[in-house]
């Protein structure tokens, strides 16, 4: 039974009883106001140390021990460290609620502090990452807005990243930056060489259709030289600007030479014939070139080798002449076709006149020009008799289409005069030297546009006034040409840099990133170095792109080797995958990680590859611990689903629930032990538990003292049945000796700390000091008064006399019974 009693004990926290009602009432002695004395110099004490800056060790001591609640909630308030509020709110639970409250909410608050930090943490860690990423990322679209919103997000957080974190993202956005900067020079780089493609094309499709007017025009009009001149130079400067620093076809730079090498023969021998129309003139005047006259059939002959006329374009009739007076055949005629075919042709030229007839009558002066190009080359493949009759009206028609040349030379001239005006203006303009340039083409091919003139003054005033403009851009111009001379040498000065690095470097031992780094520092500046002459530069790029090409091969074998090694860890990673124990293949998993990062330099592209397959697999590792997380977590919310009605049914039981109610509850709640809970229901459930043994023990508890003091009372009155005692209680009653009633009473009091009657101080003192001769003093615990009290009741019952064992003294034993057991409770 004593055993029973201890283990019933052994949770249970003392609460005083009031002292018995019959207690008698005395008066303080001067002990007793002593210790109130000192009560009131601690409490003073205490609230002077609480306002001179106490340590956490203090403040958790005031917090627990403090003389008043205010001292120890305002202790509490103070204290900051989350051990020692831990202990205070442990110490505090179920004695002190005020501190309790106190403590709770700031451990509370730490909690949320903490789980704030966490999140936070969690957030920069994650921008860092997705900044990692987006530098190591193929995915060009919306790169720029994606980097954007990483810069925003990562201001908010910025203040609280660590020195590494900010780095790493620095660094990381450092990249991204490069890499934009790269794809918008790719993108003004694609930009460009598409203009100059397009420009190109245009240069030859202008040229091949000026030549094909130039063969299929009446070779005896004569054509503007300055508007020839002014195509020529500005397709040549096109041509210029639209091959440079870019790569062109071999066959469109050859079609581009022939077709300009054709404009330019055509151009100076029509210019070398005029420069010989009054010889040739004065050669037709004496005789119609008298083929006897070898002075004049020496004299053409020189003049046809001076012009050299394109065998590709038709000559006009002056060179007819030279060739008749120099003895030179024509051009062997085609043989005609029969005759019903020549009239088939020369009812189609017929046609054609009349189109043309109908053209220059509505002044369509393009349309009219071709179709008089069509009908002169409908001539030429008749015979005399068919062409003979309708020479007359292509030779109106051809008067004809002068007239409204000249008219529409008429109609533009305002135009033409109002460029002049522009031009000589601009060239009065201080406008910047790019954009005056730009101007003076733009005008110059309104001009062209125009079909020139063929008023040679207006021609020279535009000329001028062009040459004027484009004077101070010479300077300009000039220190262009100087920056790119000084280019060109920065780019010699460069491949110098590499060939000596490339001669001196040890394969075996060198820094591969360090090697990458020049690598990609050369192509930079070798980019910053422009412009620069095409021509001069053709010798030093060849140089740059071999020995781009001698540092690019062991930097690309070391790539390879190095993504052979990152294959390896792939396949390692992916071996894991379904490895078991999971632990085991996290922990492999976050090596492979390491040691990924410790591989040297690899090709981006593939090296993005690799890591996308690797990270694939360390996402497959960890999704099996994250399955098994919310598995687990599944569970914990089907537990507690189950602990829900049983949680809610101990809840509503208070200290009025039977005692068979409640062990019910208890055994309901011990078998959701081996339930998988979450950590706050089962916190929840050990909470109940412990509040049900608490009313269990306390209603065991009560329900033993009133038997005990029924035995005690009928032990008295005569009444007790000796076979409802408990069978140990004979060798406990034994163990106590054979005190008389008073003194076992007194015993008792002494054990519960209640005061005796004064008639028994006496007595008491005398037990007293026995006791303390004994050893037996008032520092045993609860536990063993609790034995000592047992062994007192075991000896009224068993022992003591019925005839001495009165009712007062068995009221006074029952009182200290109560004392001593009811602390306990």
């Amino acid at each position: 039974m004593a055993a029973f009693i201890q283990k019933l004990f052994r949770t249970r926290k003392a609460n005083t009883t009031p002292p018995p009602a019959a207690a008698v009432r005395r008066e303080p002695t001067p002990e007793d106001l002593e210790k109130v004395s000192r009560q009131d110099d601690k409490r003073e004490q205490q609230a002077k140390m609480l306002k001179s800056a106490p340590s956490e060790a203090q403040l958790e001591e005031l917090a627990t021990v403090g003389m008043t609640a205010g001292i120890r909630v305002e202790a509490a308030e103070a204290l900051a460290d989350k051990a020692a509020l831990q202990r205070v709110q442990k110490l505090a639970k179920g004695k002190d609620k005020g501190v309790y409250q106190v403590v709770r909410q700031k451990l509370q608050h730490i909690r949320d502090e903490e789980e704030q930090q966490r999140k936070l943490a969690e957030t920069i860690q994650t921008l860092v990452r997705n900044a990692t990423e987006q530098a190591r990322s193929d995915d060009t679209k919306l790169y720029e807005a994606r980097l954007e919103a990483l810069l925003q997000k990562w201001a908010d957080v910025e203040s609280r990243a660590s020195r590494e974190q900010t780095t790493d993202f620095l660094q990381a956005v450092h990249q991204c930056r490069e890499r934009l900067h790269d794809m918008h020079a790719e993108k003004e780089l694609l930009k460009q060489q598409q203009e100059q493609r397009s420009q190109r094309a245009e240069t030859l499709s202008l040229l091949e259709s000026t030549l094909d007017e130039l063969k299929q025009q009446d070779p005896d009009l004569e054509p503007s030289l300055a508007s020839l001149d002014a195509l020529q130079k500005t397709q040549e400067n096109r041509w210029l600007e639209a091959t440079r620093d870019t790569q062109v076809d071999k066959q469109e730079q050859k079609s581009y030479e022939n077709l300009m090498q054709s404009l330019r023969a055509y151009i100076s021998a029509v210019k070398r014939l005029g420069q010989h129309r009054e010889e040739v003139i004065a050669l037709q005047t004496p005789a119609e070139g008298d083929p006897e006259d070898e002075t004049a059939t020496s004299k053409a002959r020189e003049i046809l080798e001076a012009v050299e006329w394109p065998k590709d374009f038709r000559r006009p009739s002056l060179l007819d002449a030279l060739y008749r007076i120099a003895g030179k055949p024509r051009p062997a005629k085609t043989e005609k076709p029969d005759t019903a075919e020549q009239k088939h042709l020369a009812d189609s030229l017929r046609q054609t006149l009349d189109k043309l007839d109908a053209a220059l009558e509505a002044k369509q002066l393009k349309e009219s020009r071709q179709l008089f190009k069509a009908a002169q080359q409908a001539l030429k493949r008749l015979d005399h008799r068919h062409s003979k009759p309708l020479q007359p009206r292509i030779h109106l028609l051809g008067g004809q289409l002068r007239e409204l040349t000249d008219w529409q030379g008429f109609a533009t001239r305002p135009k033409q005069i109002s460029l002049c005006e522009q031009m000589e203006y601009l060239a009065e303009q201080p406008i910047e030297p790019e954009a005056k340039a730009e101007r003076i083409k733009e005008l110059q091919n309104e001009w062209r546009d125009l079909g020139g003139s063929s008023d040679r003054d207006l021609w020279s005033r535009f000329k001028q006034a062009s040459d004027l403009a484009y004077e101070p851009c010479k300077a300009y111009f000039s220190a262009k040409s100087g920056l790119k001379k000084a280019n060109l040498e920065t780019r010699k000065t460069i491949c110098e840099q590499l060939r000596t690095f490339l001669d001196n470097a040890d394969w075996h031992a060198i820094d591969w990133k360090a090697a990458e780094r020049i690598h990609q520092t050369a192509r930079e500046e070798w980019k910053a170095a422009w412009p620069v002459e095409f021509r001069d530069n053709r010798p030093v790029q060849k140089q740059f792109d071999d020995l781009l090409k001698q540092l690019e091969q062991p930097l690309d074998e070391e790539r390879k080797k190095n993504e052979a090694l990152k294959q390896g860890i792939v396949e390692r990673a992916e071996a894991l995958i379904d490895h078991e124990p999971l632990g085991e293949a996290m922990n492999q998993a976050k090596s492979l990680q390491s040691e990924w990062t410790s591989i040297g330099i690899t090709r981006h592209r593939e090296d993005r590859k690799l890591w996308q397959a690797f990270r694939k697999a360390c996402d497959q590792i960890f999704a099996r611990r994250d399955a098994h997380k919310n598995e687990q977590e599944q569970l914990a919310r089907e537990a507690d689903e189950k602990a829900e009605p049983v949680l809610a049914a101990s809840s509503s039981l208070g200290a009025d629930a039977g005692i068979d109610t409640l062990q019910a509850t208890l055994t309901e709640l011990d078998t959701l032990k081996s339930e998988p809970l979450s950590a706050g229901t089962r916190e929840q459930v050990s909470n109940e538990r412990s509040r049900l043994s608490a009313l269990a023990s306390n209603r065991q508890l009560q329900e033993q003292i009133e038997t005990w003091k029924h035995w005690i009372t009928a032990r008295s009155t005569s009444t007790l049945d000796s076979n409802a005692l408990p069978d140990h209680w004979a060798g406990l009653a034994a163990n106590v000796g054979q005190p008389d009633p008073v003194e076992l009473v007194i015993r008792a009091e002494i054990l519960a700390e209640v005061p005796s009657p004064d008639e028994d101080q006496g007595r008491r003192m005398e037990i007293q000091v026995q006791r303390l001769a004994e050893g037996m003093g008032n520092s045993a615990s609860d536990n063993d008064k609790s034995q000592q009290l047992e062994m007192l009741v075991a000896n009224w019952c068993v022992v003591q006399p019925v005839d001495v064992a009165s009712e007062p003294l068995a009221l006074r034993l029952g009182r200290a019974l109560e004392a001593v057991l009811g602390r306990k409770g």
